[in-house]
């Protein structure tokens, strides 16, 4: 058996990627090749640890690998909870992003909405792609 270090191993390669952001955390869905050319689903939660006044901010982040054999059943069992959860407290309004209060602030709304990619794409109701 061949004796490889943990710096030397390869990071999957990312075929395609989308991101969402959600308040204080940012969801990347990451479409990543396997060793053997097979392709899967990466789910990354990323979010800012609270209370560090560092120079580079930490990150917590949490990851969820979807095979693509599962994708179906992921998705009936998402939509099934989607449709409890809407069941119980009627329809769900999406999240309201922040806008800055003053026009000094415009740059930093400038350089937010830069960061956003592909915002038109998202459907109007978080939860409509899963409805039957």
């Amino acid at each position: 058996m061949e004796n490889r270090r943990f710096e030397d191993r390869k990071e999957p390669e990312i075929v395609y990627s989308r991101s969402v952001k959600a308040g204080k955390r940012i969801y990347y869905l990451d479409v990543k090749k396997a060793r053997n050319e097979d392709l899967y689903l990466c789910i990354t939660e990323s979010k800012k640890k609270s209370g560090m006044e560092e120079e580079m901010p930490l990150f917590e982040k949490h990851k969820v690998f979807l095979y693509k054999e599962d994708f179906k059943h992921f998705t009936e069992a998402l939509g099934d909870v989607i449709g409890f959860v809407e069941q119980q407290f009627g329809a769900i309004e999406e999240r309201q992003e922040w806008v800055p209060a003053a026009e000094g602030e415009q740059e930093n709304a400038l350089e937010a909405e830069a960061e956003e990619t592909e915002e038109e794409d998202k459907p109007k109701s978080l939860f409509a792609r899963f409805k039957k």
